[in-house]
C-alpha cells in the first residue's frame, strides 16, 4: 500500500458512509482515480466489508467479559468444536485461540453480572472438553477505530486524531472457576468457584494449572 491507498484506508473506517467523491477531496485525487482505488483495494482483500456500530448498552448488554478457557485433550478436534460452539452463542462478541496457559478467550456482552454467572454456569461448566476458565468483567474499553499499516520499524501513519471508542462497565471484579483435574474427563461436569477479595471488592480465584 502506498500513501494514497493509506489515506484511503483511513477515511474510510473514520466514515465509511461518505460519497466518492467526498473521499477523493479527503485524500487529494481525482473521483475516477479514487473509485479504481478503492475497487482493487476491495479486490486486494484490504477492505473486507463495510458494517454498522452498534452500542450494547442500548441493546441491554451493560456488561462486557473476557473469559479464559481451557479445554482437555489439545487437539483439532476439540479446538475446533469448542470455537464453532463459543461462536455461535449469542452473547459472545468475539473468540480467539491462544498459545500459552489458556487455550481461548472469549468476549461477552451480557445484562448483569448475574447473567454473566448463569451463561458461565449454563453454557461453559457442563461442557466435557473445558476443564477450567475464569472471568475477568471489563471496567473500560479503548478500541482504535482507525488502523494504520506499519513500516518494517513498527512505526504507524497515524490520522492526527485517531477516533477511539469506549467503554464503560457497570460491573465489576474477576472470577475464576475451578474444574477439579480428577473428574475432567467425567460428565456432567462438576464444578467448584472459590473467590477472595483483593483491593475493594474485586472477587478472584485461581484456576488449576496445566
Amino acid at each position: 500500500m502506498d500513501d494514497v491507498d493509506s489515506a484511503i484506508v483511513r477515511e474510510l473506517q473514520a466514515n465509511a458512509r461518505q460519497t466518492n467523491r467526498d473521499l477523493a477531496r479527503a485524500v487529494g485525487i481525482a473521483p475516477s482515480t479514487c473509485l479504481e482505488r478503492v475497487r482493487l483495494l476491495r479486490d486486494r482483500g484490504v477492505i473486507t466489508g463495510y458494517h454498522a456500530e452498534v452500542s450494547l448498552t442500548a441493546l441491554g448488554r451493560d456488561v462486557q467479559a473476557l473469559l479464559n478457557v481451557q479445554v482437555r485433550p489439545l487437539n483439532r478436534a476439540v479446538i475446533e468444536g469448542f470455537k464453532a460452539y463459543a461462536a455461535g452463542l449469542p452473547e459472545v462478541l468475539s473468540v480467539f485461540v491462544l498459545a500459552g496457559g489458556d487455550d481461548f478467550l472469549v468476549h461477552v456482552a451480557v445484562p448483569s453480572v448475574e447473567d454473566l454467572h448463569a451463561f458461565l454456569m449454563d453454557r461453559f461448566s457442563g461442557r466435557r472438553e473445558v476443564v477450567g476458565f475464569r472471568s475477568s468483567v471489563i471496567y473500560q474499553h479503548h478500541r482504535n477505530r482507525v488502523i494504520d499499516p506499519l513500516d518494517p520499524a513498527g512505526n504507524a501513519r497515524r490520522a492526527e486524531e485517531p477516533g477511539v471508542e469506549s467503554y464503560r462497565s457497570q460491573g465489576a471484579g474477576t472470577r475464576e472457576y475451578l474444574i477439579p483435574a480428577a473428574s475432567a474427563a467425567a460428565t456432567p461436569r462438576s464444578v467448584s468457584s472459590k473467590t477472595r477479595q483483593s483491593r475493594g471488592s474485586t472477587p478472584s480465584s485461581r484456576a488449576p494449572s496445566r
